[in-house]
């Protein structure tokens, strides 16, 4: 009998169990395959909305609550495992972006750092660009880390601190007694809380009984290619159109992504290399000269707002969600899971959570 039990091992998943655990709450985290192998591994780990002004104040609430943490957070993994996440403040150049006025107006509203900057600021802060704007917006506080190791060093100072982690366990089923949920059904076993948290990703409706249209999460694909190039070809991260490059500190260069509503279909296609490729040619030309060295899919969990899902469900007690964090889910991972847990253990949470239910 644990205290808490936890579906799903993603990064929202195990930032779950990490804030329970540390609240002293006995935790058992069902991974139905690799703990953080699906979406948190798959994105590129920015710490902020590819244009976070075009996002409800909601999500920029989870966003600013996050970034403020993640420092301490990281440095916390790394002195407990020996793990580096690889925190890195590189900034986020935009270069194409028709809504100025609203982003000048955000960055006031919420005292979030950003310029409007002219080419030749554009080209001393990334100097192998192609073709130069003639002004782009600049923000130099966005961070990045390198989410696949941040999942690593979580899973590892989890088991280090008590929480059981069962990886190739898929749960079947929940189990309900009285119109509350006391524990999950897997092919291996029973296992039985006090209450159930639903950290799924695009799979968490499955186990969300009678939803609501705004309740459901459904897929969307993004394929992404990595590049090994040198340390610095890539400085900072670079948006346009959508797209993005974000350089890695051993030089490597992601190139994202595809956007993608074709179900839980997550093969990869020649098309979205070609695509993705010369978007990135297009930018940095010299990128050309740099073998592709990854060509993965992910999917991301998609809610209609773009808001993710965090609350206890309306009939079945002791049943909660964290879930539907679309293109923000490690930027948004820690203050989502902090306020799930202070739903599940009934304290003041950090945020009000109307806005996620």
């Amino acid at each position: 009998m644990f205290d808490h039990i936890v579906i799903g091992g993603g990064i929202n998943g195990l930032l779950t169990a990490y804030y329970l655990n540390q609240a002293g709450a006995s935790v058992c985290l069902l991974e139905r395959a690799i703990v953080g192998k699906e979406s948190s591994w798959a994105g590129g780990g920015i710490l902020s909305p590819l244009y976070p002004w075009r996002y409800p104040e909601a999500v920029t609430e989870l966003v600013q609550w996050s970034q403020q943490v993640y420092p301490e957070l990281v440095n916390t993994l790394y002195q407990s495992t020996g793990l580096d996440p690889e925190l890195h403040r590189s900034g986020m150049l935009v270069l194409s972006e028709p809504q100025i006025d609203q982003a000048m107006n955000w960055a006031q509203q919420t005292h979030a750092e950003l310029s409007l900057i002219d080419s030749d600021q554009i080209r001393h802060l990334e100097p192998k660009l192609g073709p130069i704007p003639n002004q782009a917006l600049w923000m130099p506080q966005v961070g990045q880390v390198r989410n696949p190791r941040f999942v690593a060093a979580l899973r590892e100072h989890l088991i280090r601190h008590g929480v059981q982690i069962q990886e190739n366990s898929e749960v079947t089923d929940l189990i309900v007694e009285n119109q509350a949920v006391c524990g999950v059904k897997t092919e291996q076993a029973d296992f039985r809380a006090a209450a159930v948290a639903v950290t799924c990703g695009a799979w968490s409706s499955r186990f969300w009984p009678e939803q609501e249209d705004h309740l459901q999460i459904t897929p969307v694909k993004g394929q992404m290619v990595l590049l090994k190039t040198e340390p610095g070809l890539v400085q900072r991260i670079v948006l346009f159109a959508d797209k993005y490059l974000i350089p890695r500190l051993d030089g490597r260069v992601l190139i994202g992504s595809t956007l993608e509503h074709v179900g839980f279909n997550k093969s990869t296609t020649d098309t979205a290399q070609d695509n993705l490729l010369d978007f990135a040619h297009h930018l940095i030309p010299a990128l050309q000269d740099f073998p592709v060295e990854h060509h993965w899919a992910g999917l991301r969990p998609g809610t209609p707002d773009n808001i993710p899902r965090i609350c206890e469900h309306p009939t079945l007690k002791g049943l909660f969600i964290n879930a539907g964090h679309f293109r923000n889910g490690v930027v948004t991972a820690p203050a989502s899971a902090q306020l799930l847990t202070n739903l599940m253990l009934k304290q003041q949470t950090i945020l009000d959570p109307k806005p996620y239910c």
